[in-house]
């Protein structure tokens, strides 16, 4: 079994969930995301998807947010580090 540390998995999944925002991969992951982390966040995405179509050059300050987020909810609900390391697998493999 692996060890998995929160800040990297974090990381990692704000820098996955920002780029796919803008490509065919958010239909796919923001369905998971509304599932396995909460509305809250398949809101916050489809916000991110939102503010990246009028400016692509926000991507590194949805990908600082997507941290914070992503920082908070493995600090609150560390359960959640295995499914998000899924969902971060999974999105990288449906990147174009």
């Amino acid at each position: 079994m692996a060890v998995l540390h929160p800040r990297r998995v974090a990381w990692e999944g704000a820098r996955l969930f920002a780029l796919a925002a803008d490509t065919d991969a958010y239909w796919w992951l923001s369905e998971a995301v509304g599932h396995y982390l909460g509305l809250m966040y398949r809101l916050q995405l489809y916000e991110t998807r939102l503010r990246l179509k009028e400016d692509a050059d926000l991507l590194y300050e949805e990908t600082g947010a997507w941290r914070a987020r992503l920082d908070e909810l493995l600090d609150t609900r560390p359960e959640t580090a295995s499914i998000l390391t899924q969902l971060i697998a999974e999105t990288a493999a449906r990147l174009p």
